[in-house]
């Protein structure tokens, strides 16, 4: 527990906070942009760009929610901190999300029982004129309004984003799918996005299908954890279904965050956040990967008596005979950072950068794209 305590943090002051919230909503804000760029540049298709984007347009919700929670945070007794990990993630940590979810099932009843937001301001304004101050417990009590108010519009986030299937074609005998879905994994505090390929030789289609779509759902989510390789969550699925057919498995962590303000990770990234001194809001770099792992070629196994079944055999990457076992085809990591921590590192130039994508972001919206 010592160490755990040690790399989470609470955010105790209010200006603090504030200034938290603000970094990551300018940088959820950055992500669909990145993501239209590699759109652009052939990475992915319009499918996959509806996938992403879902993810992460609500994690922008998620964040303005957590902003309205803890507005307040060391003005007002009650207000709560924000804990994040600032070692592995810079992201908030699991038990923060868990926490949202209970809190929007109960969010209507919330909403229910609080003065409206016209009657708060109302009585801030009566507060200010008749008893000249600061009505920090009106202005808590509207923050917390504005917070329930976010999480019954719903869309956000959630630390479980259940699988979606979308029919993409019909092929001979099977119909292919597009089955996406997320979690914001417990053991790294960073979402993580899957998108999967299946070729669906059912009688019935996948989504529609009473019995295999909420077993294959289940399935799906036991094992999205971080610590499995892709080839062990594919060959699963695989053996598990013989009638569902992952020909391509994607995985996306979307982070960690790193920033002198607030992480406190070790490694060549610091030392050129430090170098760049950059201004409030624009010292930060953001670690976006992508796992992939494709099918190479199907094999025909004996089950039962007479029958058999298929078998994807997937490839691997041709480098993990000299290193670590990847379980995947391809991994590829990008940074997205603004103009001057990237600046910095082009003048450093630590080693390991050189095949990593940089993508440059800026308040006008323009991103730029860097080997």
């Amino acid at each position: 527990m010592t160490n755990l305590q040690a790399d989470h943090m609470k955010l105790e002051d209010t200006r603090v906070t504030r200034r938290y919230f603000g970094k990551f909503q300018r940088i959820t804000g950055y992500l669909t942009k990145v993501a239209a760029t590699m759109e652009a540049e052939g990475r992915f298709s319009r499918r996959d760009i509806e996938a992403l984007a879902q993810y992460l347009v609500g994690l922008n919700w998620t964040f303005t929610a957590l902003a309205h929670k803890y507005h307040f945070s060391g003005r007002f007794a009650h207000a709560g901190q924000l804990t994040f990990d600032r070692i592995e993630s810079g992201f908030p940590v699991y038990q923060e999300l868990l926490e949202m979810a209970n809190d929007a099932l109960q969010a209507k009843r919330h909403l229910g029982s609080m003065p409206s937001t016209d009657d708060l301001k109302d009585q801030m304004v009566r507060v200010i004129l008749s008893e000249q101050e600061i009505p920090t417990k009106l202005q808590y009590a509207l923050s917390q309004r504005l917070y329930y108010e976010e999480l019954l519009r719903g869309d956000q986030f959630w630390a479980r984003n259940d699988p979606q299937a979308v029919w993409v074609e019909n092929k001979a005998d099977r119909r292919v799918f597009q089955v996406h879905w997320a979690v914001y994994d417990s053991q790294i505090n960073l979402p993580t996005i899957y998108i999967m390929d299946v070729e669906d030789t059912g009688r019935t289609g996948l989504p529609k299908d009473e019995r295999r779509w909420p077993e294959a759902q289940a399935h799906l989510m036991a094992q999205s954890v971080a610590g499995l390789k892709l080839l062990t969550i594919a060959k699963g699925f695989d053996e598990d279904f013989d009638d569902l057919h992952p020909t391509r498995l994607r995985r996306f962590h979307i982070g960690p965050m790193y920033s002198n303000a607030f992480t406190r990770q070790s490694g060549p990234l610091r030392e050129v956040l430090e170098a760049a001194n950059a201004p409030v809001g624009e010292d930060w770099a953001l670690v976006w990967s992508e796992e992939e792992l494709v099918a190479e070629r199907v094999e025909h196994v004996k089950s039962g008596w007479f029958g058999s079944v298929e078998r994807q055999i997937f490839a691997r990457d041709v480098f993990e005979q000299g290193g670590a076992n990847l379980g995947a085809t391809r991994l590829e990591r990008s940074l997205i950072m603004p103009e001057r921590p990237y600046q910095a590192l082009a003048e450093r130039n630590p080693s390991g950068f050189g095949d990593v994508r940089k993508f440059v972001v800026s308040d006008s919206g323009r991103v730029l794209s860097y080997r």
